[in-house]
């Protein structure tokens, strides 16, 4: 899944997927630092890789991929979190272009918790 969001790295998707919120933050603004940390980050994939396998759990309930895959393609519309079954967020960000961007991008930011969350309950 991290070398599929990382095709769309000038947005930063795969850092907030492996859990490098600061360094997804300064991808989402700079569009992958100009695109040379995007580069990089090609090489530097196993690491983040393992990183993450190390640090994160599968979910049961919901398809952390999928979920992932929404957010990055549709968080503007909020499809994630209907997805997630989180359905006033979801309409809002649906009316509002995803609270105008800073929603998308704080959902970049906590996404890994918010799945978590969703799984528990």
């Amino acid at each position: 899944m991290g070398y599929v969001l990382w095709i769309f790295g000038f947005m930063g998707a795969h850092r907030f997927y492996f859990g490098k919120k600061t360094t997804g933050t300064i991808w989402f603004m700079t569009a992958g630092v100009l695109g040379l940390g995007w580069l990089f980050d090609l090489f530097w994939m196993p690491v983040l890789v393992s990183r993450a396998d190390a640090k994160y759990v599968p979910l049961k309930k919901l398809n952390y991929s999928v979920a992932w895959i929404l957010l990055t393609f549709f968080g503007m519309f909020g499809i994630h979190r209907f997805y997630m079954g989180k359905w006033p967020s979801g309409l809002l960000y649906l009316l509002t272009a995803g609270l105008f961007g800073i929603g998308w991008l704080y959902d970049f930011w906590t996404l890994n918790e918010q799945l978590v969350t969703c799984d528990q309950a």
